[in-house]
């Protein structure tokens, strides 16, 4: 599991960022946090995960990378939203995935 530098938040997560990081690393229960993550399949842009999902013992985290946190389902879509319009003005199309992992590289 991987987790980009400049995370995506929604506005009810900002002050637990590390406190959520923290317990999903553990594997610990967090009834209402979702993880955006890229997508699973070249069909998508991203994934929208439960974090509860993340604690069972036989979830695929290989190669899982964390981009946001939201607080509920609908800040996850709203985040996700964001995510993608991000992406579309800095480059005009929506390589989410290359665009990301080049910035997440850079620090921008």
């Amino acid at each position: 599991m991987e987790w980009h530098k400049e995370l995506y938040l929604g506005k009810s997560v900002r002050q637990r960022q590390r406190k959520i990081k923290w317990k999903i690393m553990h594997r610990d229960w967090q009834l209402r946090v979702y993880v955006i993550t890229f997508a699973s399949n070249e069909k998508n842009l991203l994934d929208i995960i439960p974090s509860w999902e993340l604690i069972q013992k036989h979830y695929p985290k290989q190669g899982l990378y964390i981009i946001g946190l939201a607080g509920n389902y609908n800040e996850a879509l709203e985040l996700a939203g964001h995510i993608i319009n991000d992406v579309y003005r800095a480059t005009g199309g929506f390589d989410v995935r290359g665009y990301l992992r080049r910035r997440g590289k850079q620090g921008i």
